[in-house]
């Protein structure tokens, strides 16, 4: 069994900057692509990015590029989403998921955290 789990999220003031993290476990995290997706209240759940099992692609939803950067580290089995000049648009729960194929689609990830709120207000 996969074990996923998030850290990071709290509240910023726009403008600023977080730094998630996600732990996985379990099984090789090398052979994972992971995303990060999040879900703001009364929304469905949306692509944020994602990066490939090699760390050679990554991709981004088109609200974010340019001010988030997905990476991951293999020895320590963790991927990181860093966050820059946050909008209160991007307030939500961040999950981060782990999949068998290099894909945007949520359907398509197997394994979820629990997701870890961020939110973004003066």
């Amino acid at each position: 069994q996969v074990q996923v789990v998030e850290s990071g999220g709290g509240l910023v003031q726009p403008g600023g900057s977080l730094r998630l993290s996600c732990a996985v476990s379990g099984r090789t995290f090398s052979t994972y692509t992971m995303g990060w997706f999040r879900q703001a209240p009364g929304k469905e759940r949306e692509f944020v990015a994602v990066i490939s099992e090699s760390s050679g692609y990554t991709a981004y939803a088109d609200s974010v590029t340019g001010r988030f950067a997905i990476s991951r580290d293999i020895v320590k089995s963790t991927v990181y989403l860093q966050m820059n000049s946050l909008k209160p648009e991007d307030t939500a729960v961040y999950y981060c998921a782990a999949s068998f194929h290099y894909t945007r689609d949520y359907r398509g990830y197997n394994f979820w955290g629990q997701g870890t709120q961020v939110t973004v207000s003066s």
